[in-house]
């Protein structure tokens, strides 16, 4: 395993004299916290297959649901604790019996039991003492171990609760038998630096201490981590950061950076954090953003000539990371920002290694010129271009010219064309009208040629979406005992339909 924190003087020196710990264990909440998402709502099935995928990752524990909620939960939870699975599956209680009854009944190897400890949820939530609030933590967490089962315990919004008492009622839980403690982030208020501050406080006098981290601030990654460096063990995480409001520290941000930047192990195959993050996505239908760190579709794509180059030449100039170590793969985007070095790898890449100079400066042009209109240009986008540029007769070995080209169309307006040829020097203008601009002037051009050649049959795809989509026109022309199929590849459909007949012509000409 790499280890990029070695490789980084500045970082190095910046974690000198911490003591982090040499594993952190990682606890996964998509299925409860990540479900509780405006708008996901999976099925018995779909939280099966997610909670095998994530056993499949080498996630420590699963959080697979709150039983109490629903029969629909209560089922899934029970369907994934019987599954005999390599994680640790747990249930989600209240610090109430009926609750931690539901969960003991799922078969599960550990309940995270709850309850609200700050001064905003006694008041006008529980509506309870400090001292009752206690005394109910300590009963649920006592119930539970003589279930024989495993307790993680939170004090629901920990970190806007007093830290005295908040000390007092995490204490009060280990006496009880806790076996982990669970700081919430609730509404996540957290810095790091003051997340670092509270698990240090908490540590000098409390052992296995857990982190869960709320995305409102866009902070929970870097709050999960400011915990690990003050001494935490455990993680509380879901996939692509899923959760209520702004959701929860993404697990793939928080495991690629315990393992390439600080050296800490995790039991998850990292390779295998694109494959989950897909299949998350699809089963929630919650779209990834693109420059999503990790695992987004823009995380390990260039654009930008200098980077694409550089990427080219030595993949850890721009990259922080091998995209392989996390399942992903280096796209190379071209575009308007897109150097000749990017644009020379993406040809070889779709096999295209016999073009000279000119076809090559032709098919910069045009890829630019695609995304100088805001477009994206995509790998069938380059093909058709290359495969029309590469396709056309050499300017030397032409014949016929197009010089200039006017169309004129709309309601009411019987569709015209006129073009200026140029055939063998001579400067030929012609107009003509039809059924559509593109039939205008493709009689223009049969006009100003003499008839002689004519389409047999015509063809028309759009490559890609939109309405400014590169479309791509086959013609098959026959003149002159021969028949020739050309294509040609424009936003413009009555250019490229034009370009595509007057190749064709220069074909049999030529020929």
């Amino acid at each position: 395993m790499i280890l990029y924190k070695e490789e980084n003087e500045i970082i190095k020196e910046a974690l000198k004299g911490l003591k982090l710990p040499d594993r952190v264990y990682i606890f996964d909440t998509t299925l409860r916290d990540g479900e509780q998402t405006p708008g996901v709502s999976l099925t018995v099935d779909e939280k099966v297959e997610i909670a095998i995928n994530l056993d499949k990752l080498g996630v420590d524990i699963i959080e697979a649901g709150f039983p109490i909620s629903s029969s629909g939960e209560y089922e899934a939870v029970k369907k994934i604790a019987s599954l005999n699975l390599d994680a640790e599956i747990c249930a989600l209680a209240r610090a109430v019996k009926e609750d931690i009854d539901r969960a003991i009944d799922c078969g599960v190897d550990r309940i995270h039991t709850f309850i609200a400890t700050s001064p905003l949820h006694r008041k006008y939530k529980l509506k309870m003492s400090k001292e009752e609030i206690v005394e109910k933590a300590v009963n649920a967490i006592e119930y539970i171990k003589e279930h024989g089962i495993k307790v993680e315990f939170s004090a629901e919004d920990a970190t806007r609760t007093e830290i005295d008492y908040l000390k007092e009622v995490y204490k009060k839980a280990v006496e009880a038998g806790a076996d982990i403690i669970n700081v919430p982030d609730t509404v996540g208020v957290m810095i790091p630096r003051a997340t670092y501050y509270l698990i240090s406080e908490l540590r000098k006098e409390i052992d296995n201490i857990s982190v869960h981290c709320h995305n409102d601030f866009g902070l929970a990654v870097a709050n999960s981590l400011a915990a690990v460096e003050a001494g935490a063990i455990q993680c509380h995480v879901t996939v692509n950061g899923l959760g209520e409001r702004g959701g929860n520290a993404a697990l793939e941000e928080v495991v690629t950076s315990l393992h390439f930047i600080y050296g800490i192990k995790t039991k998850v195959k990292t390779e295998e954090l694109y494959n989950i993050s897909k299949l998350v996505e699809k089963l929630t239908e919650v779209k990834v953003q693109p420059n999503k760190a990790v695992v987004g579709d823009n995380a390990f794509a260039h654009e930008s000539g200098i980077h694409a180059h550089g990427v080219l030449a030595h993949a850890l100039t721009y990259e922080p990371i091998p995209p392989e170590l996390v399942g992903q793969r280096r796209r190379i985007i071209l575009g308007k920002h897109t150097g000749t070095h990017a644009i020379e790898a993406k040809l070889k890449e779709l096999g295209y290694t016999n073009i000279n100079k000119e076809q090559f400066k032709e098919i910069v042009k045009r890829i630019k010129s695609l995304g100088d209109k805001g477009k994206r240009v995509t790998d069938k986008d380059v093909e058709a271009i290359v495969e029309d540029v590469i396709g056309r007769v050499s300017k030397r070995e032409r014949v016929v010219d197009l010089e200039q080209i006017a169309v004129m169309t709309g309601n009411k307006v019987i569709p015209t064309a006129s073009v200026a040829l140029k055939i063998n020097d001579n400067l030929i203008k012609t107009s003509a009208i039809g059924v559509g601009p593109v039939d205008a002037a493709v009689k223009a051009i049969q006009k100003a040629i003499g008839e002689k050649i004519k389409i047999k049959e015509y063809h028309i795809d759009a490559i890609t979406g939109g309405t400014d989509a590169l479309a791509e026109v086959v013609v098959t022309l026959e003149g002159y005992g021969k028949e020739i199929t050309t294509k040609a590849a424009r936003e413009d459909i009555v250019r490229a339909s034009v370009e595509a007949v007057i190749d064709g012509i220069n074909k049999i000409l030529k020929k």
